[in-house]
């Protein structure tokens, strides 16, 4: 049986929510082998094997943190896909997640698709959306192994408890980095990541102000959502970039995305579209988010949105 490597992105030693939808995803191709890059892994070993991952490796290389040069982090995936013998490596489609899977495909001399919503491991062929959403690529990798991102949420994570085995592995790879990472300054830092949320409540320009964001903030707490805004409302001043849903902002997949005072432009739609359910609340019954969405309420924000909190509550 073929095995296929899955890089398990973590942060503050917590794995990524997004990874175990990556793990469900790999397993369609056979075992799956887990590379973990901050020596954690034994750590990660219990909730990992819960998803099917049967190996789980750290890969170590002497004085290199990895989560300071991506380089190395890079070449040190490409050694682990090779030393695996994989046929395939997979990751979740982050910023973190494409620009190392990237690297590591750089130095395998692989190819790569990033932020891919489907993958046929039977015919090495891969699917992503181009041009706003409006067409779907069917890419056929020519050649193995290949690296892969996978969007966030785009397959559910699926419980396949095996017995997880942590292997060391030493590496090799080079510290003449180009790029050393010194300090990471998060932007909306305490707020949940929107690639990753199975939520989201989104306000548009009408929302008015910055202050009038913890109108969905409150909602969004009973929700457990993560809160976005429209590039009208960002370009408004009314919200910063990090928050911006849409072509020129964050591509989200929640279960649910709930759009305020959107109007439904094709950018913002190109940003959300792939949302299980959508649903739209605005006063203009002809707003073209209606035609998009799979419930409306037409109505003001200001009441519909604190109604829904306080029925939520109950």
């Amino acid at each position: 049986m073929s095995k296929i490597g899955v890089f398990i992105e973590t942060a503050d030693q917590a794995i990524k929510k997004s990874v175990p939808g990556v793990i469900a995803a790999a397993l369609r191709g056979g075992d799956v082998v887990g590379f973990v890059l901050d020596g954690l892994a034994e750590q990660y070993k219990e909730s990992l094997g819960e998803y099917g991952i049967t190996e789980l490796v750290n890969l170590v290389a002497s004085d290199i943190d990895f989560s300071k040069q991506p380089q190395a982090a890079g070449e040190a995936l490409a050694q682990g896909v090779k030393a695996f013998g994989v046929t395939a490596l997979l990751g979740v489609s982050s910023p973190t997640g494409n620009d190392l899977l990237a690297r590591a495909a750089m130095a395998l001399k692989a190819p790569l698709v990033l932020d891919c919503t489907d993958v046929n491991f039977q015919e090495n062929i891969v699917k992503k959306s181009h041009f706003s959403g409006k067409a779907i690529a069917t890419l056929e990798m020519e050649a193995t192994p290949f690296v892969c991102g996978i969007r966030p949420n785009s397959f559910d994570a699926i419980p396949k408890p095996v017995t997880c085995t942590v292997l060391n592995h030493s590496l090799t790879v080079s510290t003449d980095d180009a790029i050393t990472i010194t300090s990471v300054d998060k932007a909306g830092s305490g707020q949940k990541d929107l690639t990753e949320a199975n939520v989201i409540i989104t306000g548009g320009r009408p929302i008015g102000s910055s202050e009038n964001f913890k109108l969905l903030e409150e909602c969004a707490k009973v929700l457990d959502a993560a809160v976005g805004a429209s590039r009208a409302a960002v370009d408004s001043g009314y919200a910063p970039h990090s928050m911006q849903v849409g072509q020129t902002g964050k591509i989200v997949s929640p279960k649910l995305y709930i759009g305020c005072g959107l109007s439904g432009s094709v950018q913002h739609f190109a940003g959300m579209k792939t949302s299980n359910v959508i649903v739209a609340i605005n006063t203009d019954k002809d707003a073209p988010i209606f035609t998009k969405s799979d419930y409306g309420i037409i109505g003001d924000l200001f009441e519909v949105v604190p109604a829904l909190t306080k029925a939520l509550k109950k």
